[in-house]
């Protein structure tokens, strides 16, 4: 809040606080000059206690102390300063009286008692003005928090859907295109299936990448055209063994993560084994989790994800946002072959 705000606030707060207390008097008496200025002056001085308090408050870190440290202070303070604007007070109308400036009517209460009934019935006002103070200034720091990690996540977000959008390996662009100019004269008929296979291909990445889940078997379907692309460059050195469990069609999955893993075996299993390989899809259901498992010809090192380029942790993070409570990732070599397994949930 603006300093000009706040001291209209201030000034709205404590003089409607005047104005209520000289009401309550006339109920019992006439109003004179002299209540009037001692009631706006109680007035200011407790708008220049809130100040204070506030300045104090900002400048010690209330805000961030624990409970066992905050609670003295906002115990002691406020009746200290309550003395310190009700003999402010006295002295003025000490003063006042002494010079004429100041009358009463016979039989004000005066005296220690009085001065210490004031005393606490403006600390009272104090004590409520700072609980609202804290407790808006709480709320305050609570929303912008809140807005802060809102607009991490955003970011986050806009950068996953970059990095989804990029998905697609650049040379397995080039390398379709150069293959598909050879074929348009070779096989007009399949260079056209070709190029929509490609076109579905580009479409799934730009429109699906910014959902959380899509079903599996529009996945299955941008992965089968992603694929048949491949296979123009790769030839028979790519084969693929499709494993589907029909229970599984109407799960769904995050976005191009079957492609990330189909595309990382043809990328570090094919293209690097002499003679190519078979890349094994077995894609199963049991109860409310799903099960994928890719696995290709190659080698891997346990604790070096680099060796496959599988970006585990972008996969992992995917899953622990879209995959369901368990979602994991696991891989592992044997005889040759590296396998990828993922579960979440269906």
């Amino acid at each position: 809040m603006d300093t000009r705000k706040r001291m209209a606030l201030q000034a709205l707060l404590w003089g409607g606080y005047a104005l209520v207390s000289l009401a309550m008097v006339a109920a019992f008496q006439r109003l004179t000059g002299s209540l009037i200025f001692v009631m706006l002056c109680v007035g200011a001085g407790l708008w220049a206690a809130s100040e204070g308090l506030r300045a104090m408050a900002l400048r010690g870190g209330w805000l961030d102390l624990p409970p066992r440290a905050l609670l003295p202070r906002l115990l002691l303070l406020p009746p200290l300063f309550a003395i310190a604007i009700q003999a402010g007070l006295f002295l003025v109308n000490w003063v006042g009286l002494s010079l004429g400036l100041l009358s009463f009517a016979p039989g004000t209460p005066q005296g220690w008692g009085v001065l210490l009934g004031y005393s606490m019935n403006t600390a009272i006002m104090l004590w409520l003005w700072m609980a609202v103070w804290f407790g808006l200034s709480w709320l305050q720091r609570w929303k912008r928090g809140e807005i802060a990690k809102w607009q991490a996540e955003a970011a986050a977000r806009a950068l996953e859907l970059q990095v989804l959008r990029a998905q697609i390996n650049p040379h397995f662009l080039f390398n379709a295109l150069n293959n598909l100019r050879a074929l348009i004269n070779e096989d007009p008929a399949r260079a056209r299936e070709m190029l929509s296979r490609l076109s579905n291909t580009l479409r799934h990445t730009l429109q699906h990448s910014a959902k959380d889940r899509v079903p599996l078997a529009d996945e299955l379907a941008v992965v089968r055209d992603y694929v048949a692309l491949e296979q123009l460059h790769h030839e028979e050195r790519l084969r693929v063994d499709w494993q589907v469990d029909p229970a599984t069609a109407a799960a769904s999955v995050p976005p191009m993560l079957l492609q990330l893993l189909v595309e990382n075996a043809i990328k570090h299993g094919i293209a690097r084994t002499a003679g190519g390989g078979v890349v094994e899809v077995n894609i199963t259901r049991r109860g409310d989790r799903l099960h994928i498992g890719v696995g290709n010809p190659g080698q891997w090192k346990p604790g070096s994800s680099d060796s496959t380029g599988l970006g585990l942790a972008n996969l992992r993070e995917r899953l622990a946002r879209a995959g369901g409570d368990g979602a994991g990732c696991h891989i592992d070599a044997a005889d040759g072959r590296v396998n990828v397994r993922v579960e979440m949930a269906a």
